[in-house]
């Protein structure tokens, strides 16, 4: 769990970039508005074909950093059925968190995306991921440092990662810095335990809670 001195450090940070947090969700916003208009327009046909055609399930997985915030962001959005903490992309089965926290499996905090497309598209994911946190950061996200926060989509299929791909090149437009974010082939998810998942929603008194969480979703205009 976080210790004392993060936390302080972890509010020192949120309130020093309060004000850039908020353009940049705001101007990787307006750099998928166009896309979005046109998918809302294609959306029309789907919702016709979906009389017809029963709605499937896709699967997508984020790391934005520590996944308790996250979390917190995309289980708000209409679409997602279910998202679920854990890890991906290391060297050694079943890592425990303590281990991950070693900074030696190679593994990454990631969220494990269910999702509707018929009500909400990978594109949509895509710019909340963008939105969300820092992609120029390699080194984490805020106080949570290491490569356990490494900034991370991990496709499930060649339509994901040619979305992820062509979704970094708009986002690179925002950020006066290279991207961070690595696009990789998703492998085995080793879920976290039972206390790591819906963390926010069942601790929301918990101090991690109120000093950075809590900013991220007014920023973003999520229910906290």
């Amino acid at each position: 769990m976080k210790s004392l001195p993060f936390l302080f450090l972890a509010l020192l940070i949120s309130c020093k970039s309060g004000p850039d947090e908020q353009k940049r969700i705001t101007d990787v916003e307006k750099a998928f508005s166009k896309e979005n208009k046109e998918e809302t327009i294609s959306t029309e046909s789907e919702d016709l074909a979906e009389k017809t055609m029963p709605s499937t399930k896709e699967t997508i997985t984020f790391g934005t950093g520590c996944y308790w915030c996250s979390e917190a962001i995309f289980q708000q959005l209409d679409g997602v059925e279910s998202v679920t903490s854990g890890f991906m992309g290391g060297h050694i089965p079943n890592p425990t968190y303590e281990q991950v926290c070693t900074k030696t499996t190679g593994h990454v905090e990631v969220i494990h995306i269910v999702f509707n497309p018929s009500v909400i598209s990978t594109k949509t994911l895509l710019m909340w991921f963008w939105k969300s946190h820092d992609p120029t950061d390699a080194g984490g996200q805020g106080a949570d440092r290491g490569p356990q926060y490494a900034t991370s989509i991990f496709y499930h299929s060649d339509e994901q990662k040619a979305l992820a791909e062509k979704s970094m090149g708009t986002a690179q437009a925002v950020f006066d810095k290279p991207i961070a974010t690595k696009i990789r082939k998703a492998e085995t998810f080793y879920k976290a335990k039972d206390e790591h998942q819906d963390f926010y929603f069942n601790n929301k008194n918990n101090r991690y809670c109120n000093a950075v969480i809590n900013p991220k979703l007014e920023k973003l205009g999520l229910d906290q």
